[in-house]
């Protein structure tokens, strides 16, 4: 069995040569391959209606695989889950780009999450900050005493802090849980730990504890990624400054910046889902840390070297797991890990980063040079035709003939489609 990443001509394979490309890779199991080409097989409403509730079916989103990927020495198979052309695509022609330069190179911090409690109606809330802090010791011991799984794997609850904060309602007190979440995204076991805490700071303080809540501005537990594109891999130093006066762009106006930091997102997302993690933790957790200097700016960096290549690098909030939740629950989310081949959610993370910064590099390159549109809207026409109502073996023809025309609209799609069922 092999990871290798590297594969020439994947999206041209019919879809089960992919799968069994994807068996051999990573040693999938026969009945793991089948989930990939059964559709509706792989979430059971069972299952489903285990995870939510007023279940009444399931929604399934297109699952591609972005290859290329070289991520800290190691060959990468990148399941995404996105409904969005061009995505998967990109990512997986930056990661080639990447690879002269040595591919992808990341790293993440410790895995710790904040548990935040409120505390309000405090005539003197300095004085309880700095009671709550002498009592760090005790509230540690009572926090992870209701997790000792948590503990036993490394993790459990590590720091209290305190801090008052002016509101429109006054100054208020928040306690806050620091909490190393090991290989879990954390929400539950931070949730029960604030909760459980509130009494004993309701004690100490005085006050009255309203909200107790995890946090999702994630600001301990950063994935990064970095690469390097050279300038022979891009044509040439033109193209280098080019993109980089693109990201200026995204770097300097918020307008922009929402835009450039959106397509990081496509590919994070993507990963995120496939994966069965909270895709809106991460969102909320990006945009927050995107803005936490009071201006909203890019989630990436770049530069060029001496030698005029480009360097790009990215650093995130980044709470995912590989064990409990929808993980757990969803076999599409075990198989995507198993593709992965990554054995804890810091590696998760690290891959996910690797994404982002790929997805974001593709979207400045095209931008800076053909435009977004010209691949884009090559893959949007198959869309657009299926959407008219083409048969499987028109689609394609209908598609390279809008785009020939520029005219990639559903009322044109149905004029071809009707010209070439008349000649049939």
């Amino acid at each position: 069995m092999t990871t290798e990443s590297a594969l020439s001509g994947f999206y041209k394979l019919p879809i089960a040569e992919r799968v069994k490309v994807l068996q051999d890779r990573a040693g999938l199991t026969p009945e793991e391959a089948e989930l990939y080409l059964t559709p509706g097989r792989g979430l059971a409403l069972e299952q489903a209606d285990r995870i939510i509730e007023n279940v009444v079916g399931v929604f399934p989103l297109p699952l591609g695989v972005a290859v290329n990927f070289l991520i800290n020495g190691r060959d990468c198979l990148v399941p995404m889950a996105i409904e969005e052309p061009s995505v998967v695509a990109a990512a997986s022609h930056a990661a080639k780009l990447a690879r002269p330069g040595g591919g992808f190179h990341a790293s993440t911090t410790q895995p710790i999450m904040i548990g935040q409690i409120q505390v309000v109606d405090l005539p003197d809330p300095y004085s309880a900050a700095h009671r709550v802090l002498l009592s760090e010791k005790t509230l540690l011991e009572k926090a992870n005493a209701l997790d000792p799984m948590l503990v036993n794997a490394g993790g459990g609850a590590r720091h209290v802090q305190a801090r008052v904060i002016e509101t429109l309602a006054g100054k208020m007190l928040i306690v806050e849980l620091l909490v190393d979440c090991r290989d879990a995204m954390g929400a539950n076991a931070v949730n029960t730990m604030a909760e459980a805490l509130a009494p004993e700071i309701e004690r100490l303080t005085g006050g009255t504890v309203l909200l107790r809540i995890i946090s999702n501005l994630a600001v301990h537990r950063l994935a990064r990624a970095h690469a390097v594109w050279t300038k022979e891999a891009l044509g040439g130093e033109d193209v280098v400054d080019r993109i980089l006066k693109a990201y200026a762009f995204g770097a300097a106006d918020p307008f922009r910046c929402a835009t450039h930091n959106k397509g990081i997102m496509n590919g994070i997302d993507a990963v995120v889902i496939a994966t069965g993690n909270d895709f809106r933790a991460v969102e909320a957790g990006a945009h927050a840390y995107a803005a936490r200097s009071g201006r909203y700016t890019t989630l990436t960096q770049y530069e060029k070297d001496r030698a005029g290549n480009l360097h790009g690098s990215i650093e995130l909030p980044m709470a995912v797991g590989t064990i409990g939740g929808a993980v757990k629950v969803n076999p599409m989310a075990r198989l995507s890990l198993k593709l992965l081949g990554i054995k804890s959610a810091a590696e998760l993370a690290e891959v996910i980063a690797a994404v982002g910064l790929a997805q974001n590099f593709a979207a400045l390159r095209a931008l800076a040079t053909e435009g977004i549109q010209r691949g884009h809207m090559s893959l949007h026409a198959r869309n657009i035709a299926a959407t008219a109502g083409a048969p499987t073996e028109l689609i394609d023809l209908i598609a390279e003939q809008m785009v020939r025309e520029r005219k990639i609209r559903i009322d044109r799609a149905k004029e071809i489609l009707d010209e070439l069922q008349k000649h049939k």
